[in-house]
């Protein structure tokens, strides 16, 4: 079991001739078993943050640690390997590939570790029911709605049993009854299998299945949510 340690991490971009504090100087420790919340505007340096949490990008200065691993020193082919097997990672565009059917689909990181078509089948279709997709397993996804390949794309993050989630606005193609069960069910295997998890959105409701909230505004993080951004989600 790792926590996830992020020690006064920044990150800037240059647009034009004024830079962007994306993130600005961010610390934050999730404990395994943790599912915690990150909100803030289009903008804030949400996105950003996740990007640098799964090591996709690498900070400026400060340092991002998962258990022992310090994620913006790892190789590119370590970073990769922490990704594959590390992460859970629920991305906001579902990144599903066409001409593979959703159940194929949510096999793509068990398949990447070695397992054959069969068995990842086998081991990902439980996730694929548990999502509620039992009967559209075998559809494409020009065949799902947004939000059932949301659903693919939560299943495949979940189903190697990942060490840590990440999710990017998760429910943001989710009707009210399917948010909250999604909402349920990240938090639930947080729990279950006391890995630390990181929510982000924009959905100040969601505070009800978090166990604690952060708020990201202009790269600068806060506890707690924001009374002005949780009254203007509702």
């Amino acid at each position: 079991m790792s926590t996830l340690e992020l020690r006064e991490v920044v990150k800037h971009y240059r647009t034009g001739r004024e830079p962007v504090r994306a993130v600005d100087g961010v610390s934050m420790t999730i404990a395994p078993g943790e599912f915690v919340a990150l909100y803030g505007p289009s903008g804030s340096g949400k996105t950003t943050l996740l990007m640098l949490a799964v090591g996709l990008i690498v900070p400026d200065s400060g340092t991002i640690y998962f258990g022992s691993k310090d994620v913006g020193g790892l190789s590119e082919r370590e970073s990769a390997r922490y990704r594959l097997k590390d992460v859970g990672f629920v991305f906001q565009s579902f990144h599903l590939a066409n001409g593979a059917t959703a159940l194929d689909n949510a096999t793509t990181k068990l398949v990447g570790e070695g397992l054959s078509l069969k068995v990842a089948r086998d081991r990902a279709r439980p996730w694929v029911e548990r999502v509620g997709l039992g009967e559209r397993a075998e559809h494409m996804p020009e065949e799902l709605s947004m939000g059932e390949r949301q659903r693919v794309a939560i299943a495949r993050a979940l189903c190697n049993g990942p060490a840590l989630l990440l999710a990017d606005e998760p429910t943001g193609n989710l009707d009210s009854k399917r948010t909250r069960e999604t909402l349920a069910l990240l938090r639930d295997v947080c729990h279950a299998q006391s890995i630390p998890g990181l929510l982000v959105t924009h959905d100040a409701e969601a505070a009800a299945f978090v166990d604690r909230v952060y708020t990201l505004r202009d790269g600068r993080l806060s506890d707690g949510l924001d009374s002005e951004l949780a009254a203007a989600s509702l």
